[in-house]
């Protein structure tokens, strides 16, 4: 069993210093930076941890650490399980692996206080893809304030300095127009989130707009999706695994971070009435999704809960590893159809061609799914069930339905000319 520390490494400084974990197993001690420093008058040496009361930000610390313990505890549990023992790199690697990048404070502004408690809170919930990404609008915004000589705070952000800061990510930072209206959304929330509060009771954020661009949807046809499956690959190899993952989003529509949290009890067998399916709370939007499995999805996820997609190390393969064997995978079944890349910047449309292996991605298979489903007659509604999108809006975005699909459907209800 493993046994896991945190402490400071100059805990009598005066000057924020670095907190470390030490994992002690098997008569070894590893020592593992956090990553993250403190005051020592801030650091509860009992609890080791952060003080929080009277340091709201401290929180964010915190909940840093808990995940550190977590991956340290996971990582070492495995190589119990296999008989091994991790190593010293592999552990130390584990506390570089999370992203987040909250906005630092501007001395003297609660603003920046708050949106830090906000990224906490969020991430607190358990969707770390989205904290990362309001914390991400909070660096564009501060970005912005440190080079136009603005004190953001709740009381000077006002619908021009919002025109002012989207006109900034169009110009400066090369966003594209979908990025801006996402960015854009974010802050609202926050400053929606602040206002429940009682931190402001500003609206002047819901002033300021960006028009949403229609996004480009790709996805695999039947016959593309046939490609793939027929193609010959080593079992066990790093692309048959990654293929596995990918059919089973295709197969089933869950996001990536849906995907690698299958547990054995998301499996519910099947009974006389219902078949066998996956019943969890999706990461993203944390709602109860059940998915209904066909024969090849049910053999992929036993697979996954066989521990026999995970990688070398053995944890489930990352998204962008994935991305990456992806295009690989698209070049060698042949999906190199040339297709459109439309970027909207100010309303200007930027078009490119490339290979349609060139943009696969994970969530090309959700889209898939959604797309191939309608396609063979499932309703809009119980598509939407399955995947768990609260608005038809936000669907429609998945949807990719050909001009010979469109017509196949016309044809079924008119008297079409010979």
């Amino acid at each position: 069993m493993a046994k896991i520390s945190f402490l400071l490494s100059a805990p009598a400084a005066d000057k924020p210093t670095p907190i470390f974990a030490f994992l002690s197993f098997a008569g070894k001690r590893v020592k593992v930076y956090a990553g993250r420093s403190i005051l020592p008058r801030q650091w509860d040496k009992k609890e080791q941890r952060a003080l929080t009361r009277g340091y709201p930000r401290n929180g964010a610390i915190n909940d840093w650490l808990n995940l550190l313990a977590k991956r340290l505890a996971t990582c070492y549990d495995a190589h119990a399980a296999a008989g091994t023992l991790p190593t010293a790199d592999e552990l130390r690697a584990l506390s570089v692996m999370e992203a987040v990048a909250e906005p630092a404070p501007i001395q003297g502004s609660t603003f920046w206080d708050r949106y830090a408690e906000w990224v906490a809170y969020v991430k607190a919930s358990g969707v770390l893809a989205t904290a990362r990404a309001h914390a991400t609008a909070g660096r564009h915004l501060r970005d912005f304030a440190n080079a136009n000589g603005y004190a953001i705070d709740f009381d000077t952000l006002t619908p021009t300095v919002g025109d002012r800061w989207t006109a900034y990510l169009l110009d400066v930072v090369g966003l594209t127009d979908n990025t801006i209206n996402k960015n854009l959304a974010r802050l609202k929330s926050f400053m929606k989130w602040a206002t429940k509060r009682g931190y402001t009771t500003s609206t002047a954020m819901g002033q300021v707009t960006w028009k949403q661009r229609p996004p480009d949807v790709l996805t695999l046809s039947e016959a593309e999706l046939l490609a793939l499956e027929s193609l010959p690959l080593p079992v066990g190899s790093r692309l048959e695994k990654a293929r596995a993952w990918f059919l089973l989003a295709c197969y089933t529509g869950l996001r990536y971070s849906d995907l690698v949290s299958i547990k054995p009890q998301h499996l519910r067998p099947a009974t006389a009435t219902i078949p066998a399916h996956l019943r969890l709370t999706a990461k993203k939007t944390r709602d109860v999704v059940n998915v209904p499995l066909n024969a090849a999805a049910l053999d992929l996820v036993n697979r996954v809960l066989a521990g026999e997609l995970s990688s070398i190390k053995g944890q489930p393969i990352t998204n962008p590893v994935l991305n990456r064997f992806l295009k690989e995978l698209g070049q060698l079944a042949g999906i190199d159809s040339p297709v459109e890349v439309i970027r909207y910047r100010g309303g200007i449309a930027d078009i490119t061609t490339a290979p349609k292996f060139e943009r696969l991605s994970v969530h090309t298979a959700r889209r898939t799914f959604v797309t191939l489903s309608l396609s063979r007659g499932m309703s809009e509604r119980f598509v939407m069930m399955i995947t768990g999108h609260r608005t038809a809006q936000s669907f429609q975005r998945y949807v990719n339905l050909s001009a010979e699909r469109v017509a196949e459907e016309f044809a079924k209800f008119n008297t079409m000319p010979v």
